[in-house]
């Protein structure tokens, strides 16, 4: 049983090169998010997880049927295959002790096929299921939530805080589509201040092993765990998150939030996201290079921090005040400082849209960057 030549075997190959594509763009020693921007180095981290997830959703899809993309919306694989890899994951161990080695089956397989002339199905499907539960068991998967780890530590001089580059993931359930958030956050609390802080600088004697899972400060790193998971859908705008984090700390000050969206994912005949993309996308010889990767990065940034107060009855902790474009209306409705638009096409498929004329329509809005192999051509 193979499925390189069916639909589904045309998009695993298409999302295969995608991915490989953006992991060449994010990992370009020239690319704008490796040189200027956290978040994409951070973005790179969570791609090796979701590539592993669709390794094993390529096994998976031999011996099961439930498996559904996204078409109308991300393009991606629906949320419940995220669930479905979760919930396998719990028990590959005792699914793998069932299963004979993989060596034992490949003979099995060759000793079929020799001597009964045609293709052991049910060998196929063992064999797929053990490299399923393999895979499960050896490698990081991308998670319908991803619990906040500490990147990078460092102390603000002008307040003379320590800060933190906090990020962590999520899969939206409602879009399909997968989400990083990076947030710098100054920390007041007095302890971590008396511990962190020394003349000003960060205290190298303190020993911090970096990345650090969860929040470095240890009274609120179960508190954030639970906000980050409650707060991390894309039906809230970044202002909505930033601003629920500032009431909801009042020792934690949010001064950028950033989101790293991925998708949609466009594709000739899988996808369904307008005929004009498809029409030219259809005309592209190979499919594994008939498709079109986006993706959006989001800021918000505080511009100013407003004093708290402390009095007999009662006290109001240090606010931010957060900085909305109200030059731009895109960020006015997306409520965030800063938006970008990119968008990752292969060399055979922009030719395609060059050759249409429809470049301008296509393109609209985007950073487009153009790829063939392991090699971004050029990018505008």
């Amino acid at each position: 049983m193979k499925i390189d030549s069916t639909a589904v075997g045309r998009y695993f190959r298409a999302t295969d090169a995608a991915l490989d594509g953006l992991a060449t763009y994010l990992n370009d020693d020239a690319s704008p998010t490796k040189t200027h921007n956290i978040v994409g180095r951070i973005a790179a981290l969570y791609l090796d997880e979701l590539k592993a997830s669709f390794s094993a959703w390529q096994n998976r899809v031999l011996f099961t049927e439930r498996f559904r993309i996204s078409k109308a919306e991300s393009g991606f694989p629906a949320f419940h295959n995220i669930l479905d890899l979760a919930n396998d994951a719990k028990r590959a161990d005792t699914e793998l002790a069932a299963l004979p080695e993989l060596d034992e089956l490949k003979e099995d397989m060759a000793d079929f096929i020799l001597t009964k002339k045609r293709f052991p199905e049910e060998i196929q499907r063992q064999l797929s299921q053990r490299s399923y539960y393999e895979d499960l068991v050896g490698k990081g998967l991308f998670q319908a939530f991803s619990l906040p780890v500490t990147e990078k530590v460092s102390v603000n001089p002008k307040t003379g805080r320590p800060y933190y580059i906090v990020h962590w993931a999520a899969f939206d359930g409602v879009q399909h589509l997968p989400v990083v958030y990076v947030a710098t956050l100054e920390d007041s609390s007095p302890d971590m201040i008396q511990t962190l802080v020394k003349g000003g600088k960060l205290d190298r004697d303190v020993d911090i092993p970096l990345p650090v899972a969860g929040l470095l400060n240890p009274d609120l790193a179960h508190q954030f765990d639970d906000f980050a998971e409650k707060n991390s859908s894309l039906g809230l705008t970044l202002t909505t998150i930033a601003t629920n984090m500032d009431k909801d700390f009042p020792n934690l000050h949010p001064k950028q939030v950033q989101r790293f969206i991925l998708g949609p994912f466009y594709h000739a005949g899988l996808t369904e996201h307008g005929s004009l993309v498809a029409g030219i996308l259809d005309k592209v010889k190979k499919p594994e290079n008939a498709w079109l990767l986006t993706w959006q990065i989001q800021e918000l940034w505080s511009m100013n921090e407003r004093e708290g107060s402390r009095g007999f009855w009662s006290s109001t902790p240090p606010l931010q005040d957060f900085l909305i474009n109200t030059e731009d209306l895109e960020a006015v409705r997306l409520g965030v400082s800063n938006h970008t638009a990119n968008v990752l096409v292969p060399h055979q498929a922009y030719q395609a849209i060059f050759a249409a004329g429809r470049q301008d329509e296509v393109f609209a809005g985007h950073n487009t960057h153009i790829i063939s192999g392991n090699q971004v051509l050029r990018e505008f």
